[in-house]
């Protein structure tokens, strides 16, 4: 049997249709088994506001690094979800929920305000989806981690831009600043508000105004809302440093048109504007540009030399073109490049999430430990919040464009270099700065006087001491003003460099209500003895003193003439040494004399009344009994030194004594006045009364009220006050003209000096200050005072002091001396005589005997 043709030609073909199928079975499931893994695609939700230049940035360069995603992953696709909120921040609770719900989104990314971050993050906590905000609070509220744990801020807050514009402010010596926002009527510009108070209190300086702009969109007329603004800040402000914290671009350009135009934007103001606004300075349109032109900017400053930048660069400038070819600008600013660092957060984590076998860890715990240096810097998470010192770069606006001038960080401060090693700061930068007016000297930030409006100073209209100031009608019906107060302040305006156009306003009213006129702006400053007080200085400035200030009593004084008085040129210390030595060198003379002088011989009585008158004689060189020992003559010759200079002190120091009135207080005790409830007067116009009244405790009446410094001396007459007290200065006054007849006391109370008050915060005070110190240094002030104060030559009181034996002591030694030694070698020459004669007495005694014996 044999199998036919066909069938043995059959089976070929039915195993190469088998091969065949199989293969193409196995290879079509390999091919099938990549295309599912490859094509597993991630879902992420962006919020941004496409229609804004902000927003066209973000939405480029997160599309950007999407692409580049997907070209390079072999795991995921990503797929982005643009959401564009409208201006109702409610809105973006609908978007979130509808990307969540609809589109399945893993993440949401953007949200550049932070209200819509709260929102969307409330949406985000319910779903478990993290939630990256590219917008961060001011100041972070309290159990921030806990109420929104899936919210990551790709952001720093507001610290670091706040303590930068307080530096700025610090360095110019600018008081005084004027805080500009828009108001995005649900309360978010309240935190920078306080971060910027606080940090300009802790250099010196406040916020003299918060002028709060309605949102642009709610303006009808932006223009015009703007510009009726302005013009009331020019009539209820001085300072001219405007700090805009938060606004729109549209509403920073009207905001620098209608300033330019009402005159705020010129060489004595500085404007300071927003890292937000500063970062799209790119973008702004040349001609708005140049409204801003002398302002400050700040910015957050990013390397643009890495290759990474410069290919992410040229890809964006050629898409953004491409997308939008209605924007001259094409180049990525910070925004874009925050944006691009996003998606790059997520992609990580996105990455790192599903590489994980195990599911311990969440994709939020996957984008809390990023750690990688992105386009905008450093990019790394704690509590939620980018962790990052950042550096900032001031800019300047000039022409038709910006250029960098310094950076700042808040370790190193300013460096003219981004990563400088000054750790004290670099200033170097601000001296090449073109200000506003196209002015290279920095503005004062302070309305300035003009001769169309002058500086109105306020005088003391009345005062006790008129050396101080003096107020004078003159027949034309014009007033002369001077005094000691004027004249400082007329040397002080020839110091300045500048011209200070002023005018003078005599006002009769105590101290204290010139310094509330000052504090309501009634006036800009008063010139005049005003006495520096802590209570004072917390309503206006004061300059640094110009003379001193203390509280000092004034009594009069009664005439210390006695029937004693010829006793007080020695003290008792010198009348007794000088009795002593007086008596000493008579018994030294009498032993000396008493044998070779005859004047000297007879009874005991005899012998001491010699001794005596001839000593006390000597006193007053009167002497007239002759010396007949050498060692007498010696003694004598020392004595009569002594007594020389005795005779010559006593005769100088009585002769001033009774030459100049002696006087002593009648009070010295400020207790003995309390105590025998004793009247005093002083200026009730200046706080001295209340010290007395509050400190002292002086009863209100007990103080009399004097108003000229003349009405003293007719109280005093009158018994109708026991003292006076007067601050330093005018006691010097008083003293200087009624010298003979009244004593002051030292003042053991100090006060902070006369001074003169300004505004608070006005530049004038520093200017002010530094040249009542120049006069101070150059001995000016002292001329000054000596040719208003103390121009009377009131002879000096005498308050001398007895002589002491202090300062003749060694008179006395050398005197007593010689004296002993004289005394000592006649005891050695009258022993070595008396042993002679008994050597004699014997020697004869001996012969007598010897002629006796001879004889028997």
């Amino acid at each position: 049997m044999h199998f036919p043709l066909t069938t043995f030609n059959a089976l070929p073909r039915f195993w190469l249709l088998f091969c065949l199928f199989y293969s193409f079975v196995i290879i079509n499931g390999s091919c099938r088994g990549q295309a599912t893994s490859r094509d597993r695609v991630i879902s992420i939700g962006a919020i941004i506001d496409a229609d804004s230049r902000i927003g066209k940035e973000q939405k480029v360069a997160m599309e950007i690094s999407a692409q580049n995603y997907n070209n390079t992953s072999k795991t995921h696709n990503l797929s982005l979800y643009f959401q564009n909120p409208t201006k109702e921040p409610l809105r973006s609770i609908s978007l979130a929920e509808e990307m969540i719900k609809v589109q399945k989104v893993q993440a949401i990314i953007g949200m550049q305000t932070w209200q819509q971050a709260l929102l969307v993050a409330d949406i985000g906590n319910q779903a478990h989806v993290p939630v990256i905000s590219f917008a961060a609070p001011a100041i972070t509220p309290p159990l921030m981690k806990t109420r929104w744990p899936f919210l990551v801020r790709l952001a720093n807050n507001g610290t670091a831009h706040v303590k930068c514009i307080a530096n700025i402010v610090h360095h110019h010596g600018w008081h005084r600043v004027i805080a500009i926002y828009e108001d995005d009527a649900y309360g978010g510009d309240y935190g920078m508000l306080a971060l910027l108070s606080e940090a300009l209190q802790d250099v010196g300086s406040m916020v003299e105004c918060y002028l709060a702009l309605p949102p642009i969109s709610s303006l009808p007329d932006p223009r015009e809302t703007v510009r009726e603004e302005l013009l009331k800040l020019i009539q209820t402000t001085e300072s001219r440093v405007f700090i805009v914290l938060q606004s729109s671009l549209e509403m920073v350009v009207h905001l620098f048109r209608e300033a330019s135009e009402v005159g705020l934007v010129d060489r004595e103001s500085a404007w300071i504007i927003p890292e937000s606004i500063t970062n799209l300075l790119d973008s702004v349109n040349k001609s708005a540009i140049s409204y801003m032109e002398g302002a400050l900017g700040i910015k957050n400053y990013y390397p643009e030399n890495s290759t990474e930048y410069q290919h992410f660069e040229s890809e964006f400038r050629k898409i953004f073109r491409a997308k939008y070819p209605e924007e001259d600008d094409r180049n990525p600013g910070f925004y874009a490049l925050q944006a691009y660092d996003g998606m790059k957060v997520v992609t990580q984590a996105i990455d790192r999430f599903t590489g994980r076998s195990s599911r311990t860890r969440t994709l939020l715990d996957e984008v809390l430990s990023i750690n990688f240096h992105g386009l905008s810097g450093k990019i790394q998470f704690e509590g939620g919040q980018l962790l990052q010192n950042p550096i900032l770069s001031i800019v300047k606006v000039f022409g038709k464009g910006y250029k960098e001038y310094l950076f700042w960080n808040q370790q190193k401060g300013f460096n003219t270099e981004p990563n400088g090693d000054h750790a004290d700061g670099s200033l170097e930068g601000f001296v090449d700065i073109l200000w506003p007016g196209n002015s290279g000297k920095a503005p004062k930030g302070w309305n300035m006087p003009t001769k169309q409006k002058k500086m109105r100073i306020a005088v003391p209209g009345r005062t006790s001491f008129s050396k101080f100031v003096k107020v004078e009608e003159k027949n034309d019906g014009t007033r002369q003003i001077t005094g000691f107060c004027i004249k400082i302040f007329e040397k002080v305006i020839e110091l300045l460099e500048y011209d200070l156009a002023f005018e003078l306003f005599p006002i009769n009213a105590t101290y204290p209500d010139l310094v509330e006129l000052v504090y309501n702006k009634t006036f800009d400053a008063v010139v005049g003895d005003m006495t520096i007080l802590e209570e004072r200085l917390q309503k206006v400035d004061f300059t640094v003193s110009y003379t001193e200030s203390g509280l000092s009593m004034i009594v009069p004084a009664k005439s210390q003439e006695s029937a004693w008085t010829f006793m007080k040129p020695f003290t008792w210390q010198m009348w007794a040494v000088t009795g002593a030595i007086l008596v000493y060198t008579m018994f030294i003379v009498w032993y000396l004399e008493r044998e070779p002088n005859p004047e000297f011989h007879g009874d005991w009585k005899r012998q001491i009344s010699t001794a005596l008158w001839f000593t006390f004689s000597s006193l007053f060189f009167a002497h007239r009994e002759k010396m007949y020992s050498n060692l007498t003559r010696v003694v004598m010759v020392v004595w009569l030194f002594l007594v020389l200079i005795l005779n010559s002190s006593y005769t100088a120091s009585l002769s001033s004594m009774l030459t100049v009135q002696q006087l002593e207080p009648t009070v010295t005790d400020i207790e003995w006045l309390k105590r025998n409830n004793k009247k005093i007067g002083c200026d009730g116009d200046s706080f001295v009364r209340s010290y007395l009244e509050n400190i002292e405790k002086f009863k209100p009446e007990n103080i009399v009220h004097v108003r000229d410094e003349d009405k003293y001396v007719e109280e005093f007459r009158q018994n109708n006050i026991a003292a006076a007290f007067l601050e330093l200065p005018y006691e010097k006054v008083f003293i200087n003209k009624y010298c003979e007849g009244y004593s002051d006391f030292t003042p053991t109370t100090r006060f902070g000096g006369l001074a003169f008050i300004f505004q608070k915060g006005s530049p004038l005070t520093e200017d002010v200050s530094k040249a009542i110190l120049q006069l101070a240094e150059k001995k000016v002030l002292k001329t000054l005072e000596q040719e208003w104060l103390t121009s009377h030559q009131c002879p000096t009181s005498s308050n001398r002091e007895s002589l002491r034996l202090a300062s003749f002591w060694l008179l006395y030694i050398i005197s007593g001396a010689m004296s002993t030694i004289c005394f000592l070698l006649s005891v050695f020459r009258s022993l070595k005589t008396g042993q002679h004669r008994q050597n004699e007495a014997h020697e004869a005694m001996r012969s007598q005997v010897r002629r006796v014996f001879g004889r028997v």
